[in-house]
């Protein structure tokens, strides 16, 4: 009994001594004990991303955890101080702030951490339905009033929010009026919505996805496409609006695309509290550029990180982010 009890003694204290070994830090004078950070749905890039950043930070800056979250949601919840930091778009950061649709009031507490990688807007048409109604841009479709079967993601996704600004604060329409055309709106995941389009279910899938996205390799695969530009005074309405950006979708990534497609730019952001101190922040920015490598396997799309996008120019940022991102430009 008494070699038992020594024995067991033993363990517990190798176990302590492990625990004390352990590389998550601590928290310092004025810090929270840790940070709750909001990733996105199980299975998609936001949720895999979270996990590693969440991983990297309890490692070297505080310890971190990673749960569910989406792109509205974490705005929210960052501005109610219900979690720490989490993924977003940019431009539902800017509209939070000014107390904008799809958000009920301003909020004063959410801003930008980083810019991480750049969201491209993609409208997706079958070919043989662009040809047989003369569509060369998003324009079109609104200019002839089409009774088109339209898919988008679910609301309160930042993909759902994007394509209704477009449509609404870019060519002054929405999901009622297409549907008062005889169109109609489904909304579902990416991988349903490539199938519907597959299938000839529906005419156009609109959606947010990164520069290459494989999903839209995977709708090449099983039918001819072709992928509309968002004209120029809708890209203009919405970036005086949201504070977005024109990106091009190039050549050389899609056998579709033969010829840049203009269209609706955001950045896959982390929001975060403003009311979490400068020192900590500065430190998790540190912490997050030094990590970078090792995050490119969790997704690719961070290689897209860097100091001179980091930073938006139109939704407001924490001032300890803005201090690192800033010094690692050199500027």
């Amino acid at each position: 009994m008494v070699v038992l009890k020594k024995s067991l003694i033993l363990t517990l204290a190798a176990v302590l001594t492990l625990l004390s070994l352990s590389p998550v830090m601590a928290a310092k004078e004025g810090w929270p004990d840790q940070l709750r950070f909001m990733a996105g749905p199980p299975g998609g890039n936001w949720f895999a991303l979270g996990g590693a950043m969440a991983d990297a930070w309890s490692k070297t800056v505080l310890q971190t955890t990673s749960s569910t979250g989406g792109g509205v949601s974490n705005v929210v919840n960052a501005d109610r101080a219900k979690g720490d930091l989490g993924f977003s778009v940019t431009a539902l950061v800017g509209a939070a702030a000014k107390g904008e649709d799809p958000f009920k009031e301003k909020a004063e507490n959410a801003v930008v951490f980083a810019n991480l990688y750049r969201q491209y807007t993609y409208f997706i048409m079958r070919k043989d339905y662009a040809a047989k109604n003369g569509i060369a841009t998003v324009g079109d479709i609104v200019a002839k009033k089409l009774p088109i079967r339209l898919a988008n993601l679910k609301p309160g996704t930042a993909s759902e929010f994007t394509v209704r600004a477009i449509f609404e604060k870019g060519y002054g329409v929405t999901w009622k009026d297409i549907k008062d055309w005889g169109g109609t709106l489904e909304f579902s995941s990416y991988s349903d919505g490539a199938n519907l389009l597959a299938d000839n279910h529906i005419d156009c899938f609109a959606f947010t996805v990164g520069r290459v996205a494989s999903i839209v390799m995977n709708i090449e695969s099983q039918t001819d496409i072709v992928i509309l530009p968002v004209d120029q005074a809708a890209r203009d309405a919405l970036a005086d609006a949201l504070g977005t950006v024109t990106f091009n979708i190039e050549p050389g990534f899609y056998s579709s695309v033969t010829e840049s497609v203009p269209t609706v730019g955001d950045y896959t952001c982390v929001v975060i509290r403003k009311d979490l101190p400068d020192d900590l922040v500065y430190d998790l920015a540190k912490a997050l550029w030094e990590a970078k490598p090792t995050l490119v396997s969790a997704v690719k799309d961070i290689e897209e990180l860097n100091a001179e996008e980091a930073i938006p120019t139109r939704a407001p940022a924490h001032p300890g982010a803005v201090r690192f991102w800033k010094e690692l430009a050199g500027q």
